[in-house]
């Protein structure tokens, strides 16, 4: 199985956690500090909220795919690669609380995707593999412009 991913940056952690439990009628299946996500069965999503900047209005973060294995993220790789499309790769990185692999790809309004497989839990937020992505936290979505054009860090779990 796999599902649709949608990073949402919050201004308000809690009033959208109660907001989209009451919305999807479950609670969040992770809670960390600035950091919750939902693995909503139906329809099949999980649903990434990071704490942003008090004030600030949500916005989109990152979007995303999560498969179940690392075959499959390799398999998303070569595909988007013989597609034509530039692609970043993160293997075995820690990254909002979670042991992932991903391979990174910007659409044409430079959104940022990824497909990614949950390894593990991990105890740390995690840093961004890629030293070019704005700031040292993981989650960030927003790569700059020295960076790979894939890049990116994002919460998978």
């Amino acid at each position: 199985m796999s599902r649709a991913q949608l990073a949402l940056r919050v201004s308000d952690l809690e009033a959208s956690i109660t907001f989209y439990s009451k919305l999807f009628g479950t609670e969040p299946a992770k809670r960390r500090e600035g950091y919750a996500n939902f693995a909503i069965t139906e329809p099949p999503l999980k649903l990434v909220l990071i704490e942003g900047q008090p004030g600030e209005t949500t916005r989109l973060d990152h979007l995303g795919v999560e498969v179940e294995s690392t075959d499959q993220v390799s398999a998303a790789t070569t595909r988007l690669k013989d597609a034509g499309l530039a692609t970043f790769e993160e293997n075995d990185t820690s990254c909002c609380y979670a042991l992932q692999d991903k391979v990174w790809v910007h659409g044409p309004g430079q959104e940022p995707w990824e497909v990614y497989v949950v390894k593990a839990d991990a105890d740390n937020l995690g840093k961004s593999a890629d030293p070019g992505t704005a700031g040292d936290a993981c989650c960030t979505g927003q790569a700059t412009v020295d960076a790979p054009a894939a890049a990116g860090c994002a919460c998978g779990q």
